[in-house]
């Protein structure tokens, strides 16, 4: 998997102005059209999207043809209407693949707002501006069309409805993915955040976009679904086969790199620095309310943890070997879990060390538990087991404060990236030059 990803730290999501950036340099909207031998479809539904856009739309909009390597006239259909339309134009791939495309386009566009959808314009035009408006008010991050929410109004094959709701559970029962379509041709994403994701992406083909979804959810990301009216084209060109077979390809290889962490998602972790939860509060350090409930949740799953495996262990062995024994088990777990779910820490970097700094804390801990004890059974004599837990239960108490204030300010120290003390700037709006530059990379657009 791609972990080559640019991680200096995003601006908060900021409302895009009408107005703000030059029409003729840099739209809001970049609307990408992936085609593959569309000749027949591709001028009807460029002039359509056209037409629609110019009569609803608020703001500034491109309409990229993206060609995937076609054998028949499409490229040249695709120049003619970018001769004639000033806010078309194309752009040639020599390999197939609609996630190539989509990745290549977006990575060279200066638009802030990037979309994409099908060329047979099976989802009503009129879902356009829903999806969209969530990125431009800097509400989310990512938008899709949805053909299974409730409120859709969907016109298809039982077999098709059938496979889509069939892949759509195995993604929710092998990766728990929330969104309820994956492979739905309607889209958008904010540049900033493609600028992101889309190094981490690996597939090209059709699984591409649903790649891209599991990993934005996974890295705390906020997707809006819009329901959407859809009718399905009866002379749709996928292999159906061939397309599920890939995907569940795609399914077992993100499934497994998620298993052993093998991104680095952590890094994507609440990137824009506006999440309420992190704003700073009068008098309280940044996050401590939060933290405290996660880790009064964890703590009390570790002693119910803590207290069975002691009673566990204490029927082979003494009091003191038992008591070791629990306490290094639950520490173990009880670290893992305060640093994935109090602290927001994700993927393995540092884990060792965390484990390590843990294990000190624990054995904090296991001196004040084991001279409790210590202490008990030089005063009783034979103490019931019944009062062993409780001195242990009131040991385990001062520990868990202790324990707490460690994490805190040691082992899981407020990165000052995360909750900056001031926002950063927005950026400032392209220039031309900057248009010129990227219209130069890009090379083959015409």
């Amino acid at each position: 998997m791609r972990t080559d990803t640019p991680w200096s730290t995003l601006p908060a999501r900021d409302h895009l102005l009408a107005g703000a950036v030059d029409a003729a340099s840099a739209p809001v909207l970049d609307v990408v059209v992936p085609v593959y031998n569309e000749e027949k479809d591709l001028e009807p539904c460029v002039l359509r999207l056209h037409d629609h856009l110019l009569r609803t739309f608020p703001y500034a909009f491109r309409i990229t043809v993206a060609d995937n390597a076609s054998t028949d006239r499409t490229p040249q259909v695709a120049a003619r209407l970018a001769a004639a339309l000033p806010r078309v134009r194309s752009y040639r791939l020599e390999e197939k693949g609609r996630g190539r495309a989509l990745r290549t386009v977006w990575s060279g566009s200066d638009a802030p707002v990037l979309a994409y959808m099908d060329v047979d314009l099976s989802t009503d035009l009129n879902a356009l501006l829903p999806l969209v408006a969530p990125l431009i008010s800097g509400h989310s991050d990512l938008a899709i069309g949805s053909r299974l929410a409730r409120s859709s109004r969907v016109v298809r094959g039982s077999k098709r409805e059938f496979i889509s709701r069939a892949y759509n559970l195995i993604l929710r029962s092998s990766l728990a993915a929330r969104f309820s379509d994956a492979q739905c041709g309607f889209k958008a994403i904010r540049r900033d955040v493609a600028e992101r994701l889309l190094p981490m992406v690996e597939d090209s083909g059709w699984f591409f976009d649903t790649e891209l979804l599991v990993l934005a959810e996974r890295a705390g990301l906020r997707i809006h679904e819009v329901p959407v009216d859809w009718v399905d084209d009866p002379d749709s060109t996928v292999h159906i086969v061939r397309t599920a077979t890939e995907d569940l390809k795609g399914v077992w290889r993100v499934g497994r790199a998620l298993a052993v962490g093998a991104l680095p998602l952590d890094r994507l972790a609440r990137p824009f620095g506006d999440d309420p939860r992190d704003r700073a509060l009068s008098g309280v350090p940044g996050g401590l309310a939060r933290q405290l409930v996660g880790f009064c949740v964890v703590g009390a799953l570790s002693t119910l943890c803590y207290l069975a495996l002691y009673s566990l262990f204490r029927l082979g062995a003494g009091p003191q070997i038992a008591n070791g024994c629990a306490l290094l088990v639950s520490a173990v777990a009880n670290t893992a879990a305060n640093r994935r779910l109090t602290f927001g820490v994700r993927g393995r970097g540092g884990a060792v060390r965390h484990q390590a700094q843990g294990l000190v804390v624990f054995a904090i801990g296991l001196a004040l538990t084991s001279g409790s004890l210590a202490a008990l059974g030089a005063a009783s004599g034979s103490p019931s087991h019944s009062t062993e837990l409780a001195v242990l239960i009131a040991a385990n108490l001062a520990a868990t404060v202790l324990r707490f204030l460690l994490f805190r300010a040691w082992v899981f120290p407020e990165r000052q990236d995360r909750n900056p003390a001031a926002p950063e700037a927005a950026p400032a709006a392209p220039s031309a030059g900057h248009a010129d530059d990227t219209h130069h990379e890009l090379g083959n657009v015409r």
